[in-house]
């Protein structure tokens, strides 16, 4: 063995122990995110929220809601809050944004903050694992389902960070995806694993970096778009049920009221899905492109490249669901759903049960 082989070699093996490092930090990250949850849970905020956004109260145009809670001599004092700003939309339910996953309570900020500082550690040891990969193998590390995932959840956790530094309102992402992180890396290591190898000569092309680039950014978005989006229905039957007069479970309680409420869960899952939608368009294209360099058409019906356009379609029909008045709400949810359901299996499901010429590449 050449000593440039040992050292590629030497490189995907510490790209292994990277990912195993990167999964532990996760696992620590996502029992932080869970003690942020249950800790919250038991704050004076968490508890008088029902009381800011109960069934038929609106929120009060004054500088401050006052809110009357139980003191430990027995007596009553008077709570006051700075004036709630909705972000409703025309139509939707006057309703103000939860507390977040701590519920204000000092215990449960604690834990947040260390939640997302262990995520971020995370993310740098898999960034590194990811580049390591790229760099036993001399080549852009996607060239199959294993580097594929590993990349993916990369990026997913990048935008979710990203989103974070620029003080959006996104704390409520942080324990479904570094579940689904965990799940998608678990999967990786175990089903997914493919030892370091070049690519096939149709791959050999700066396409790959271009296309292949594209279609993982926009996977990682639309995944935070789903997530949004299943949020925003779980959200807005708690906030029907309220208005009707019903009285939600605690579990349910507990958990719903820290949320953004349902019309800014519904409007942050439409921006990401409207704003990455112009790229997932430039990523079919580019593919095009690619396949006419190197198979000599630009389209050829191949499983892959039929199920990126049908996934084009879904998301289109999507957005113009959403901007057609009679299509807001739970329908557009659900289209968005389907779409993103799409998507999944224009990875997973043609990559694995489908053969076609996007097949080379193995798992």
């Amino acid at each position: 063995m050449n000593l440039a082989a040992a050292t590629n070699e030497s490189l995907a093996h510490t790209s292994n122990y990277l990912i195993y490092s990167s999964m532990a930090v996760y696992l620590l990250a996502f029992f932080a995110n869970m003690a942020e949850w249950l800790f919250g849970s038991r704050s004076k905020v968490a508890r008088t929220a029902a009381a800011l956004t109960g069934a038929g109260q609106e929120p009060q145009d004054a500088g401050t809601v006052k809110v009357e809670v139980a003191t430990k001599n027995g007596g009553t004092a008077v709570l006051e809050r700075p004036k709630v700003v909705t972000r409703s939309a025309g139509g939707a339910r006057n309703v103000p944004d939860g507390p977040g996953a701590s519920g204000g309570d000092e215990k449960g900020d604690l834990y947040g903050r260390i939640a997302v500082s262990l995520t971020v550690l995370a993310f740098l040891i898999e960034f590194t694992g990811v580049l390591t990969r790229a760099l036993s193998v001399q080549r852009a590390p996607w060239g199959n389902m294993y580097e594929f995932n590993l990349t993916f959840s990369t990026v997913a956790v990048g935008v979710y960070l990203a989103l974070l530094a620029l003080k959006k309102n996104v704390g409520w992402l942080g324990l479904p995806l570094v579940t689904t992180v965990l799940l998608d890396l678990g999967l990786a290591v175990t089903v997914l694993y493919t030892a370091s190898d070049q690519l096939v000569p149709a791959l050999h092309s700066y396409w790959l970096w271009i296309h292949v680039s594209t279609a993982i950014f926009c996977g990682a978005v639309f995944y935070v778009g789903a997530v949004a989006t299943i949020l925003y229905l779980f959200r807005d039957r708690y906030e029907a049920k309220l208005a009707e007069g019903g009285k939600p479970g605690g579990f349910a309680t507990s958990v719903m009221e820290r949320l953004p409420a349902a019309a800014s869960l519904d409007k942050f899952a439409y921006r990401v899905n409207a704003a990455v939608f112009p790229l997932w368009t430039f990523t079919i294209i580019a593919g095009a492109i690619w396949a006419g360099d190197a198979w000599g058409r630009y389209w050829g019906w191949d499983p892959k490249e039929v199920w990126s356009f049908i996934t084009w379609v879904a998301y289109a029909c999507y957005l113009h669901a959403r901007a057609t008045a009679g299509w807001k709400g739970r329908k557009a949810a659900t289209l968005a759903l389907i779409a993103f359901g799409c998507w999944l299996f224009n990875y997973y499901g043609v990559n694995i049960f489908v053969t076609g010429k996007h097949s080379y590449a193995g798992v």
